[in-house]
């Protein structure tokens, strides 16, 4: 199968026996638990094309082969930077973050505006990576008070979240788009609409398949 090489990912020894301990921990779970968090996370998509995407054809086993993994420094040349959030039957809305989004603005914009309304609707935990404006203590002492139940990842490990299947997705749909994005207006709007046109049983299934493979 083609698979998207790993980006961002420097595998240190300490990252690997967090991953690992993360995996056992949960490995027990099945669907039902798994059909109850809501997995979130931003991603950048460009103008042209050249974004640093790349494919690779790997055999069994080979997944985190050196060769098969790229480090590279993210979120460069022109685009956006987009939060939203999936779970096993729904998605949130998307979000574009304009500047720079620190622990205020995460809180505002994305937590009280997205997350525990959508949380509070379908009766989620919350999934979402270490960055530091997650974990700062505003956003954590709001999802306390809010009752929101945390689920967190190990810290550079987006390829242990179906969210990061479905961000492909989105980004060869606005590949295909038509007219092709030219300036940063044209490709929020084709990201708005490609994002809904996904189909929810895509969704579904990465949920299945990421997560009772953990």
């Amino acid at each position: 199968h083609l698979h998207a090489v790993i980006g961002d990912l420097n595998l240190t020894a300490v990252r690997r026996r967090n991953r690992l301990e993360w995996a056992n921990a949960h490995i027990r779970w099945r669907l039902a638990l798994w059909r109850g968090v809501l997995f979130t996370d931003g991603s950048w998509f460009s103008v042209y094309r050249a974004d640093g995407r790349q494919r690779v054809w790997r055999r069994v086993g080979e997944r985190f082969a050196d060769v098969n993994i790229v480090n590279r420094v993210a979120h460069g040349g022109s685009g956006v930077m987009v939060w939203a959030g999936v779970c096993y039957g729904q998605r949130t809305q998307v979000h574009f973050i304009d500047g720079i989004l620190n622990a205020q603005r995460y809180r505002d914009e994305i937590l009280r505006a997205i997350v525990v309304p959508f949380i509070h609707d379908h009766h989620l935990m919350l999934q979402y990576d270490k960055a530091r404006p997650h974990v700062a203590k505003i956003c954590t002492q709001f999802l306390e008070a809010e009752n929101i139940p945390i689920l967190a990842r190990p810290a550079h490990s987006p390829d242990m979240s179906p969210i990061e299947h479905v961000w492909d997705a989105l980004d060869r749909r606005i590949g295909l788009h038509v007219p092709v994005p030219a300036n940063i207006q044209q490709l929020r709007t084709a990201i708005e609409e490609e994002w809904t046109n996904i189909i929810q049983a895509y969704v579904t299934y990465y949920v299945k398949e990421i997560c009772c493979t953990v």
